[in-house]
């Protein structure tokens, strides 16, 4: 069912949306993307022949609504945000623009296209483990509260909480998910722990870790959390049971980040490298981890990629993609 209808991927520039654009084109959907700035290195150019790119802001209630009703848009992925812990932290007002604003952006301007007749079946929101804040009970279940306390936590229980109470208030199709650490190829995000570590691998550099080490989160390969987020929308146009619900994806086995700066080192052949830890972070939660329970039994999703084959391709991906990068001058 998917196949027949016309799909927006906001952020289709960033880390997720690319990977969810590549599955849908697998599918033979007619896929439209949106984002505000196309970088150069982003996996989107290579889709670009086969996808309708649209250069616009979320933070745009009439750019949003614009390519919702000119497109013929049916179902939406709203993975545009600003992604960063760091960056929310040192400069909040930005990551809330986007991040909340941009979402009651997107809901609004469906909502109003639906009211008009128009067609839109599914709306599937990227939240975050995030949102959930600091818990008492772990794993993470989709019934815990929403109580993030810094700001980019804040800006994702918010978006998740904005997006809910339009299927709540106007019946609008919306579904939830909230990712672990997403780790893969195409993280243009460097300062995170993952690509942070093999570019510090590969330049032969001891990686450096910003907190003590004993922090503990998820980590799910992006393209398993593509997978989930298109069987969500999926079931979306079937089983209308599934509006309003959100769902946890996860590889449900949990390691600290010393841990995974060391299985890295590992397998790049250079345990020898010790990291640097600078234990200087600060607002961080200390463990936050997910249950993948519902989606499994609701959707029969499960991770294909265990953490060490999902960290070998991300190894492989950023290898090629820096000899690229010195080749061009991109880095």
């Amino acid at each position: 069912m998917l196949a027949e209808k016309k799909v927006l991927v906001t952020g289709c520039a960033g880390f997720l949306g690319p990977w969810v654009c590549e599955l849908l084109l697998e599918l033979g959907v007619s896929v439209v993307g949106l984002d505000r700035v196309y970088p150069e290195g982003s996996r989107i150019h290579a889709l670009k022949d086969r996808v309708a790119l649209r250069q616009v802001d979320i933070e745009s209630f009439e750019g949003c609504r614009q390519v919702i009703a000119e497109d013929g848009i049916n179902v939406i992925f709203h993975l545009a945000a600003q992604a960063i812990v760091g960056v929310a932290n040192e400069n909040p007002l930005p990551t809330f623009a986007s991040n909340i604003m941009g979402t009651w952006n997107l809901m609004e301007a469906a909502r109003l296209q639906r009211n008009g007749g128009q067609k839109i079946e599914a709306i599937v929101v990227a939240s975050s483990d995030k949102a959930y804040g600091d818990q008492e009970n772990l794993p993470y279940l989709e019934d815990a509260p929403m109580q993030g306390r810094f700001p980019y936590d804040v800006s994702k229980s918010c978006t998740d909480l904005i997006a809910r109470s339009y299927f709540h208030s106007y019946g609008l199709p919306v579904c939830i998910t909230r990712c672990g650490n997403l780790y893969g190829g195409g993280d243009l995000h460097l300062s995170r722990i993952v690509p942070g570590t093999i570019l510090s691998v590969l330049k032969g550099e001891r990686p450096v870790v910003r907190s003590d080490g004993s922090p503990v989160r998820d980590y799910i390969y992006v393209q398993d959390a593509a997978r989930a987020n298109i069987a969500i929308a999926s079931r979306m146009l079937e089983d209308c049971g599934l509006h309003g619900q959100a769902f946890n994806i996860s590889n449900d086995a949990p390691v600290s980040v010393l841990e995974i700066v060391e299985l890295i080192c590992k397998l790049m052949g250079r345990a020898d490298l010790k990291p640097i830890v600078e234990g200087q972070a600060s607002r961080e939660i200390q463990a936050q981890y997910l249950s993948s329970e519902k989606i499994r039994a609701l959707l029969g999703w499960a991770p294909e990629f265990e953490l060490e084959d999902g960290l070998g391709r991300a190894i492989s991906w950023y290898r090629e993609w820096c000899g690229v990068a010195e080749r061009t001058g991109v880095v």
